[in-house]
């Protein structure tokens, strides 16, 4: 994943990481936040919880950190069908290097994880904030082609039919 620079290093740590990012994007932000009980009476609690101060626009955080392999990746699915059961829209976010690279692609492709290198823009997006952090790479890569504009109408794509 790229931006490895902000590595977390467990856990909490990784929630209290999302909390400050939120806190920087000037997102309200909750930690551990109780909502009900789990089907064998455990209660169930979101680990953070961001919202727009503006639109009240709310979302979910679970948050999954594995520094080694072994077996808590097995959990993971079970996350994610954890988030449906709660009230608001919520998201996975896991970092460590303990994911393999079978779970982390699983984890991407269900929508509803994201890794935490990642999860400046996908909040950008998501609460409709202004997309300010490009990589350095991208701003070259933009400004040294500016002059050569191409154009994709994704809107009404041309289908051709044989």
């Amino acid at each position: 994943m790229a931006g490895k620079s902000k590595a977390v290093r467990g856990g909490a740590a990784l929630a209290d990481s999302v909390l400050r990012l939120g806190e920087e994007l000037g997102l309200e932000v909750k930690k551990g936040f109780k909502v009900g009980r789990r089907i064998w009476g455990a209660e169930r609690y979101i680990d953070v919880i961001l919202i727009h101060k503006q639109t009240r626009k709310t979302l979910g955080i679970e948050c999954k950190y594995q520094a080694t392999t072994g077996s808590a990746e097995e959990k993971i699915p079970s996350a994610i069908d954890d988030i449906k059961a709660w009230p608001i829209p919520g998201l996975v976010v896991f970092a460590g290097g303990g994911f393999s690279r079978n779970i982390q692609h699983f984890l991407i492709s269900t929508g509803k994880a994201v890794h935490f290198d990642d999860l400046r823009p996908w909040l950008c997006l998501f609460f409709g904030l202004p997309l300010q952090d490009a990589t350095p790479e991208k701003k070259k890569i933009e400004s040294a082609n500016s002059s050569q504009a191409i154009l994709f109408d994704v809107t009404h794509p041309k289908t051709e039919r044989f």
